[in-house]
């Protein structure tokens, strides 16, 4: 007689995903699925492909200049673990994802990886180094600098003819001397990391994919989700450009798949489920360092008992910025939570026979506003870029949410990377414990 075991979870009073375990041969079928962004299926998929080693994956959410916040909480990281180090070139991470400047980010940590913690490091001294002129460039001619209308009509034209207000030749440049290529190749050649991931989003055909770099014998499988796809290529600049590519700030970046050309924007758009891809590369523990603003005091940004106030362009400007960057991370960690809660809750003769397996998540965020902190170090902004932008008329009332996407500048990078820091030692008993079997 085949015995079936209904399992549901529920998520806001609603049960949002349902499936049945046929215990006739073991096999595993999922019957219905409904609203969810981390499926069963993909804790399934990625089940069934069992790594040789224990995988911890790193994902990195994206962000622009506010992710030098992933280096903070990634330094404090190499300097808790360090003592508890016992081979000279540990690194904690074997799969790293990335998105939007949290590729750069990984894929610089997967060049130097070989390093140990000392990638760590690195990584600061490469955000220690940069400037906003080694990521953008404002292309305007210098007679309409001094009137904000000859100055909004010239972005309009250049925006026009680029599909972007900013020139980012300069990032592409910066990526080639910063992002060691080769140390990819050779951190997963020695199995230092088995997989670097990068995400991005298609103009073209309105899909989101995971472009996954791994060594030529890993057996690893694409998949393909509604709206989501992964393809196995290895890792380049371009991937970097076009992951990073924020939506009319910086020009979209051709990549071919599926043996066509399609260009390609900001991995952080219609990104609904970040955890998914080091689901599908065979972690069991997942780390995340998102950069989501906290949650505000008042409605629409307002203290409670301020009046709220008409938006201003520079606020809605912010807005729809933090829009394209909705961070779903928190949510996708719950749900991921719930559902390793409920194939923990199955009979135990029923989970041992299963080829399942928990998923352990830690997530770290900033604890203070960004945009607050951005605000304070507007004048950083390179003096043309300030300008434009001010000539727009986006720089006053929330300006300093959207500075804070281009404000790579000394003063506004180490105060990220200070917050992320004390973020991090105050969690270091959380993070040694996440890491106690690494």
């Amino acid at each position: 007689m085949q015995q079936k075991v209904a399992v549901t979870t529920t998520f806001a009073g609603r049960p949002r995903y349902l499936f049945e375990l046929s215990f006739l041969g073991l096999r595993p079928t999922l019957t219905s699925l409904h609203n969810g962004r981390m499926s069963l299926d993909t804790i399934i998929h990625a089940s069934l492909s069992r790594p040789a080693r224990p995988i911890t994956a790193l994902v990195l959410m994206g962000g622009g200049a506010r992710t030098a916040y992933q280096v903070g909480v990634l330094r404090a990281l190499a300097s808790i673990l360090k003592p508890q180090s016992k081979t000279p070139n540990f690194f904690p991470f074997q799969v790293l994802v990335g998105t939007s400047a949290g590729a750069i980010n990984a894929a610089c940590l997967a060049g130097y990886a070989t390093y140990g913690l000392q990638a760590f490091e690195r990584l600061t001294q490469f955000w220690s180094e940069l400037r906003s002129s080694g990521v953008y460039r404002l292309n305007v001619s210098s007679w309409t600098r001094f009137n904000k209308y000859l100055m909004a009509w010239s972005l309009s034209r250049h925006a026009q003819a680029n599909g972007a207000i900013l020139d980012s030749q300069p990032l592409f440049d910066t990526l080639r001397e910063a992002v060691s290529l080769p140390g990819v190749e050779e951190a997963l050649r020695t199995h230092t990391i088995e997989a670097l991931a990068v995400t991005a989003s298609s103009y073209s055909s309105g899909v989101h994919w995971t472009f996954c770099h791994t060594a030529q014998d890993e057996p690893f499988r694409a998949w393909a989700r509604p709206g989501r796809r992964a393809g196995f290529q290895a890792i380049t600049v371009d991937h970097l450009m076009a992951s990073s590519a924020i939506p009319f700030l910086f020009p979209s970046t051709p990549l071919r798949v599926g043996g066509r050309q399609e260009y390609f924007g900001d991995g952080s758009m219609r990104q609904v489920s970040p955890l998914s891809p080091a689901m599908h590369l065979g972690a069991q523990k997942v780390f995340i360092v998102g950069v989501g603003q906290p949650e505000r005091s008042g409605f629409g940004g307002h203290a409670a008992d301020q009046p709220a106030r008409a938006p201003t362009l520079g606020s809605i400007a912010g807005h729809a910025m933090a829009s394209v960057f909705h961070d779903t991370l928190q949510a996708d960690v719950e749900q991921t939570h719930r559902v390793t809660q409920t194939l923990g809750k199955l009979p135990r003769d029923a989970a041992s026979a299963l080829p399942y397996r928990s998923v352990d998540v830690m997530a770290i965020q900033p604890t203070q506003s960004l945009d607050a902190i951005a605000q304070a170090h507007i004048r950083e902004l390179p003096a043309a870029t300030r300008n434009a932008l001010g000539a727009l008329g986006i720089l006053r009332g929330g300006g300093g949410t959207l500075a804070s996407y281009l404000l790579f500048e000394p003063g506004f990078v180490q105060a990220l990377i200070a917050m992320g820091e004390n973020d991090a030692h105050a969690r270091k008993s959380e993070l040694l414990a996440f890491f106690a079997d690494s």
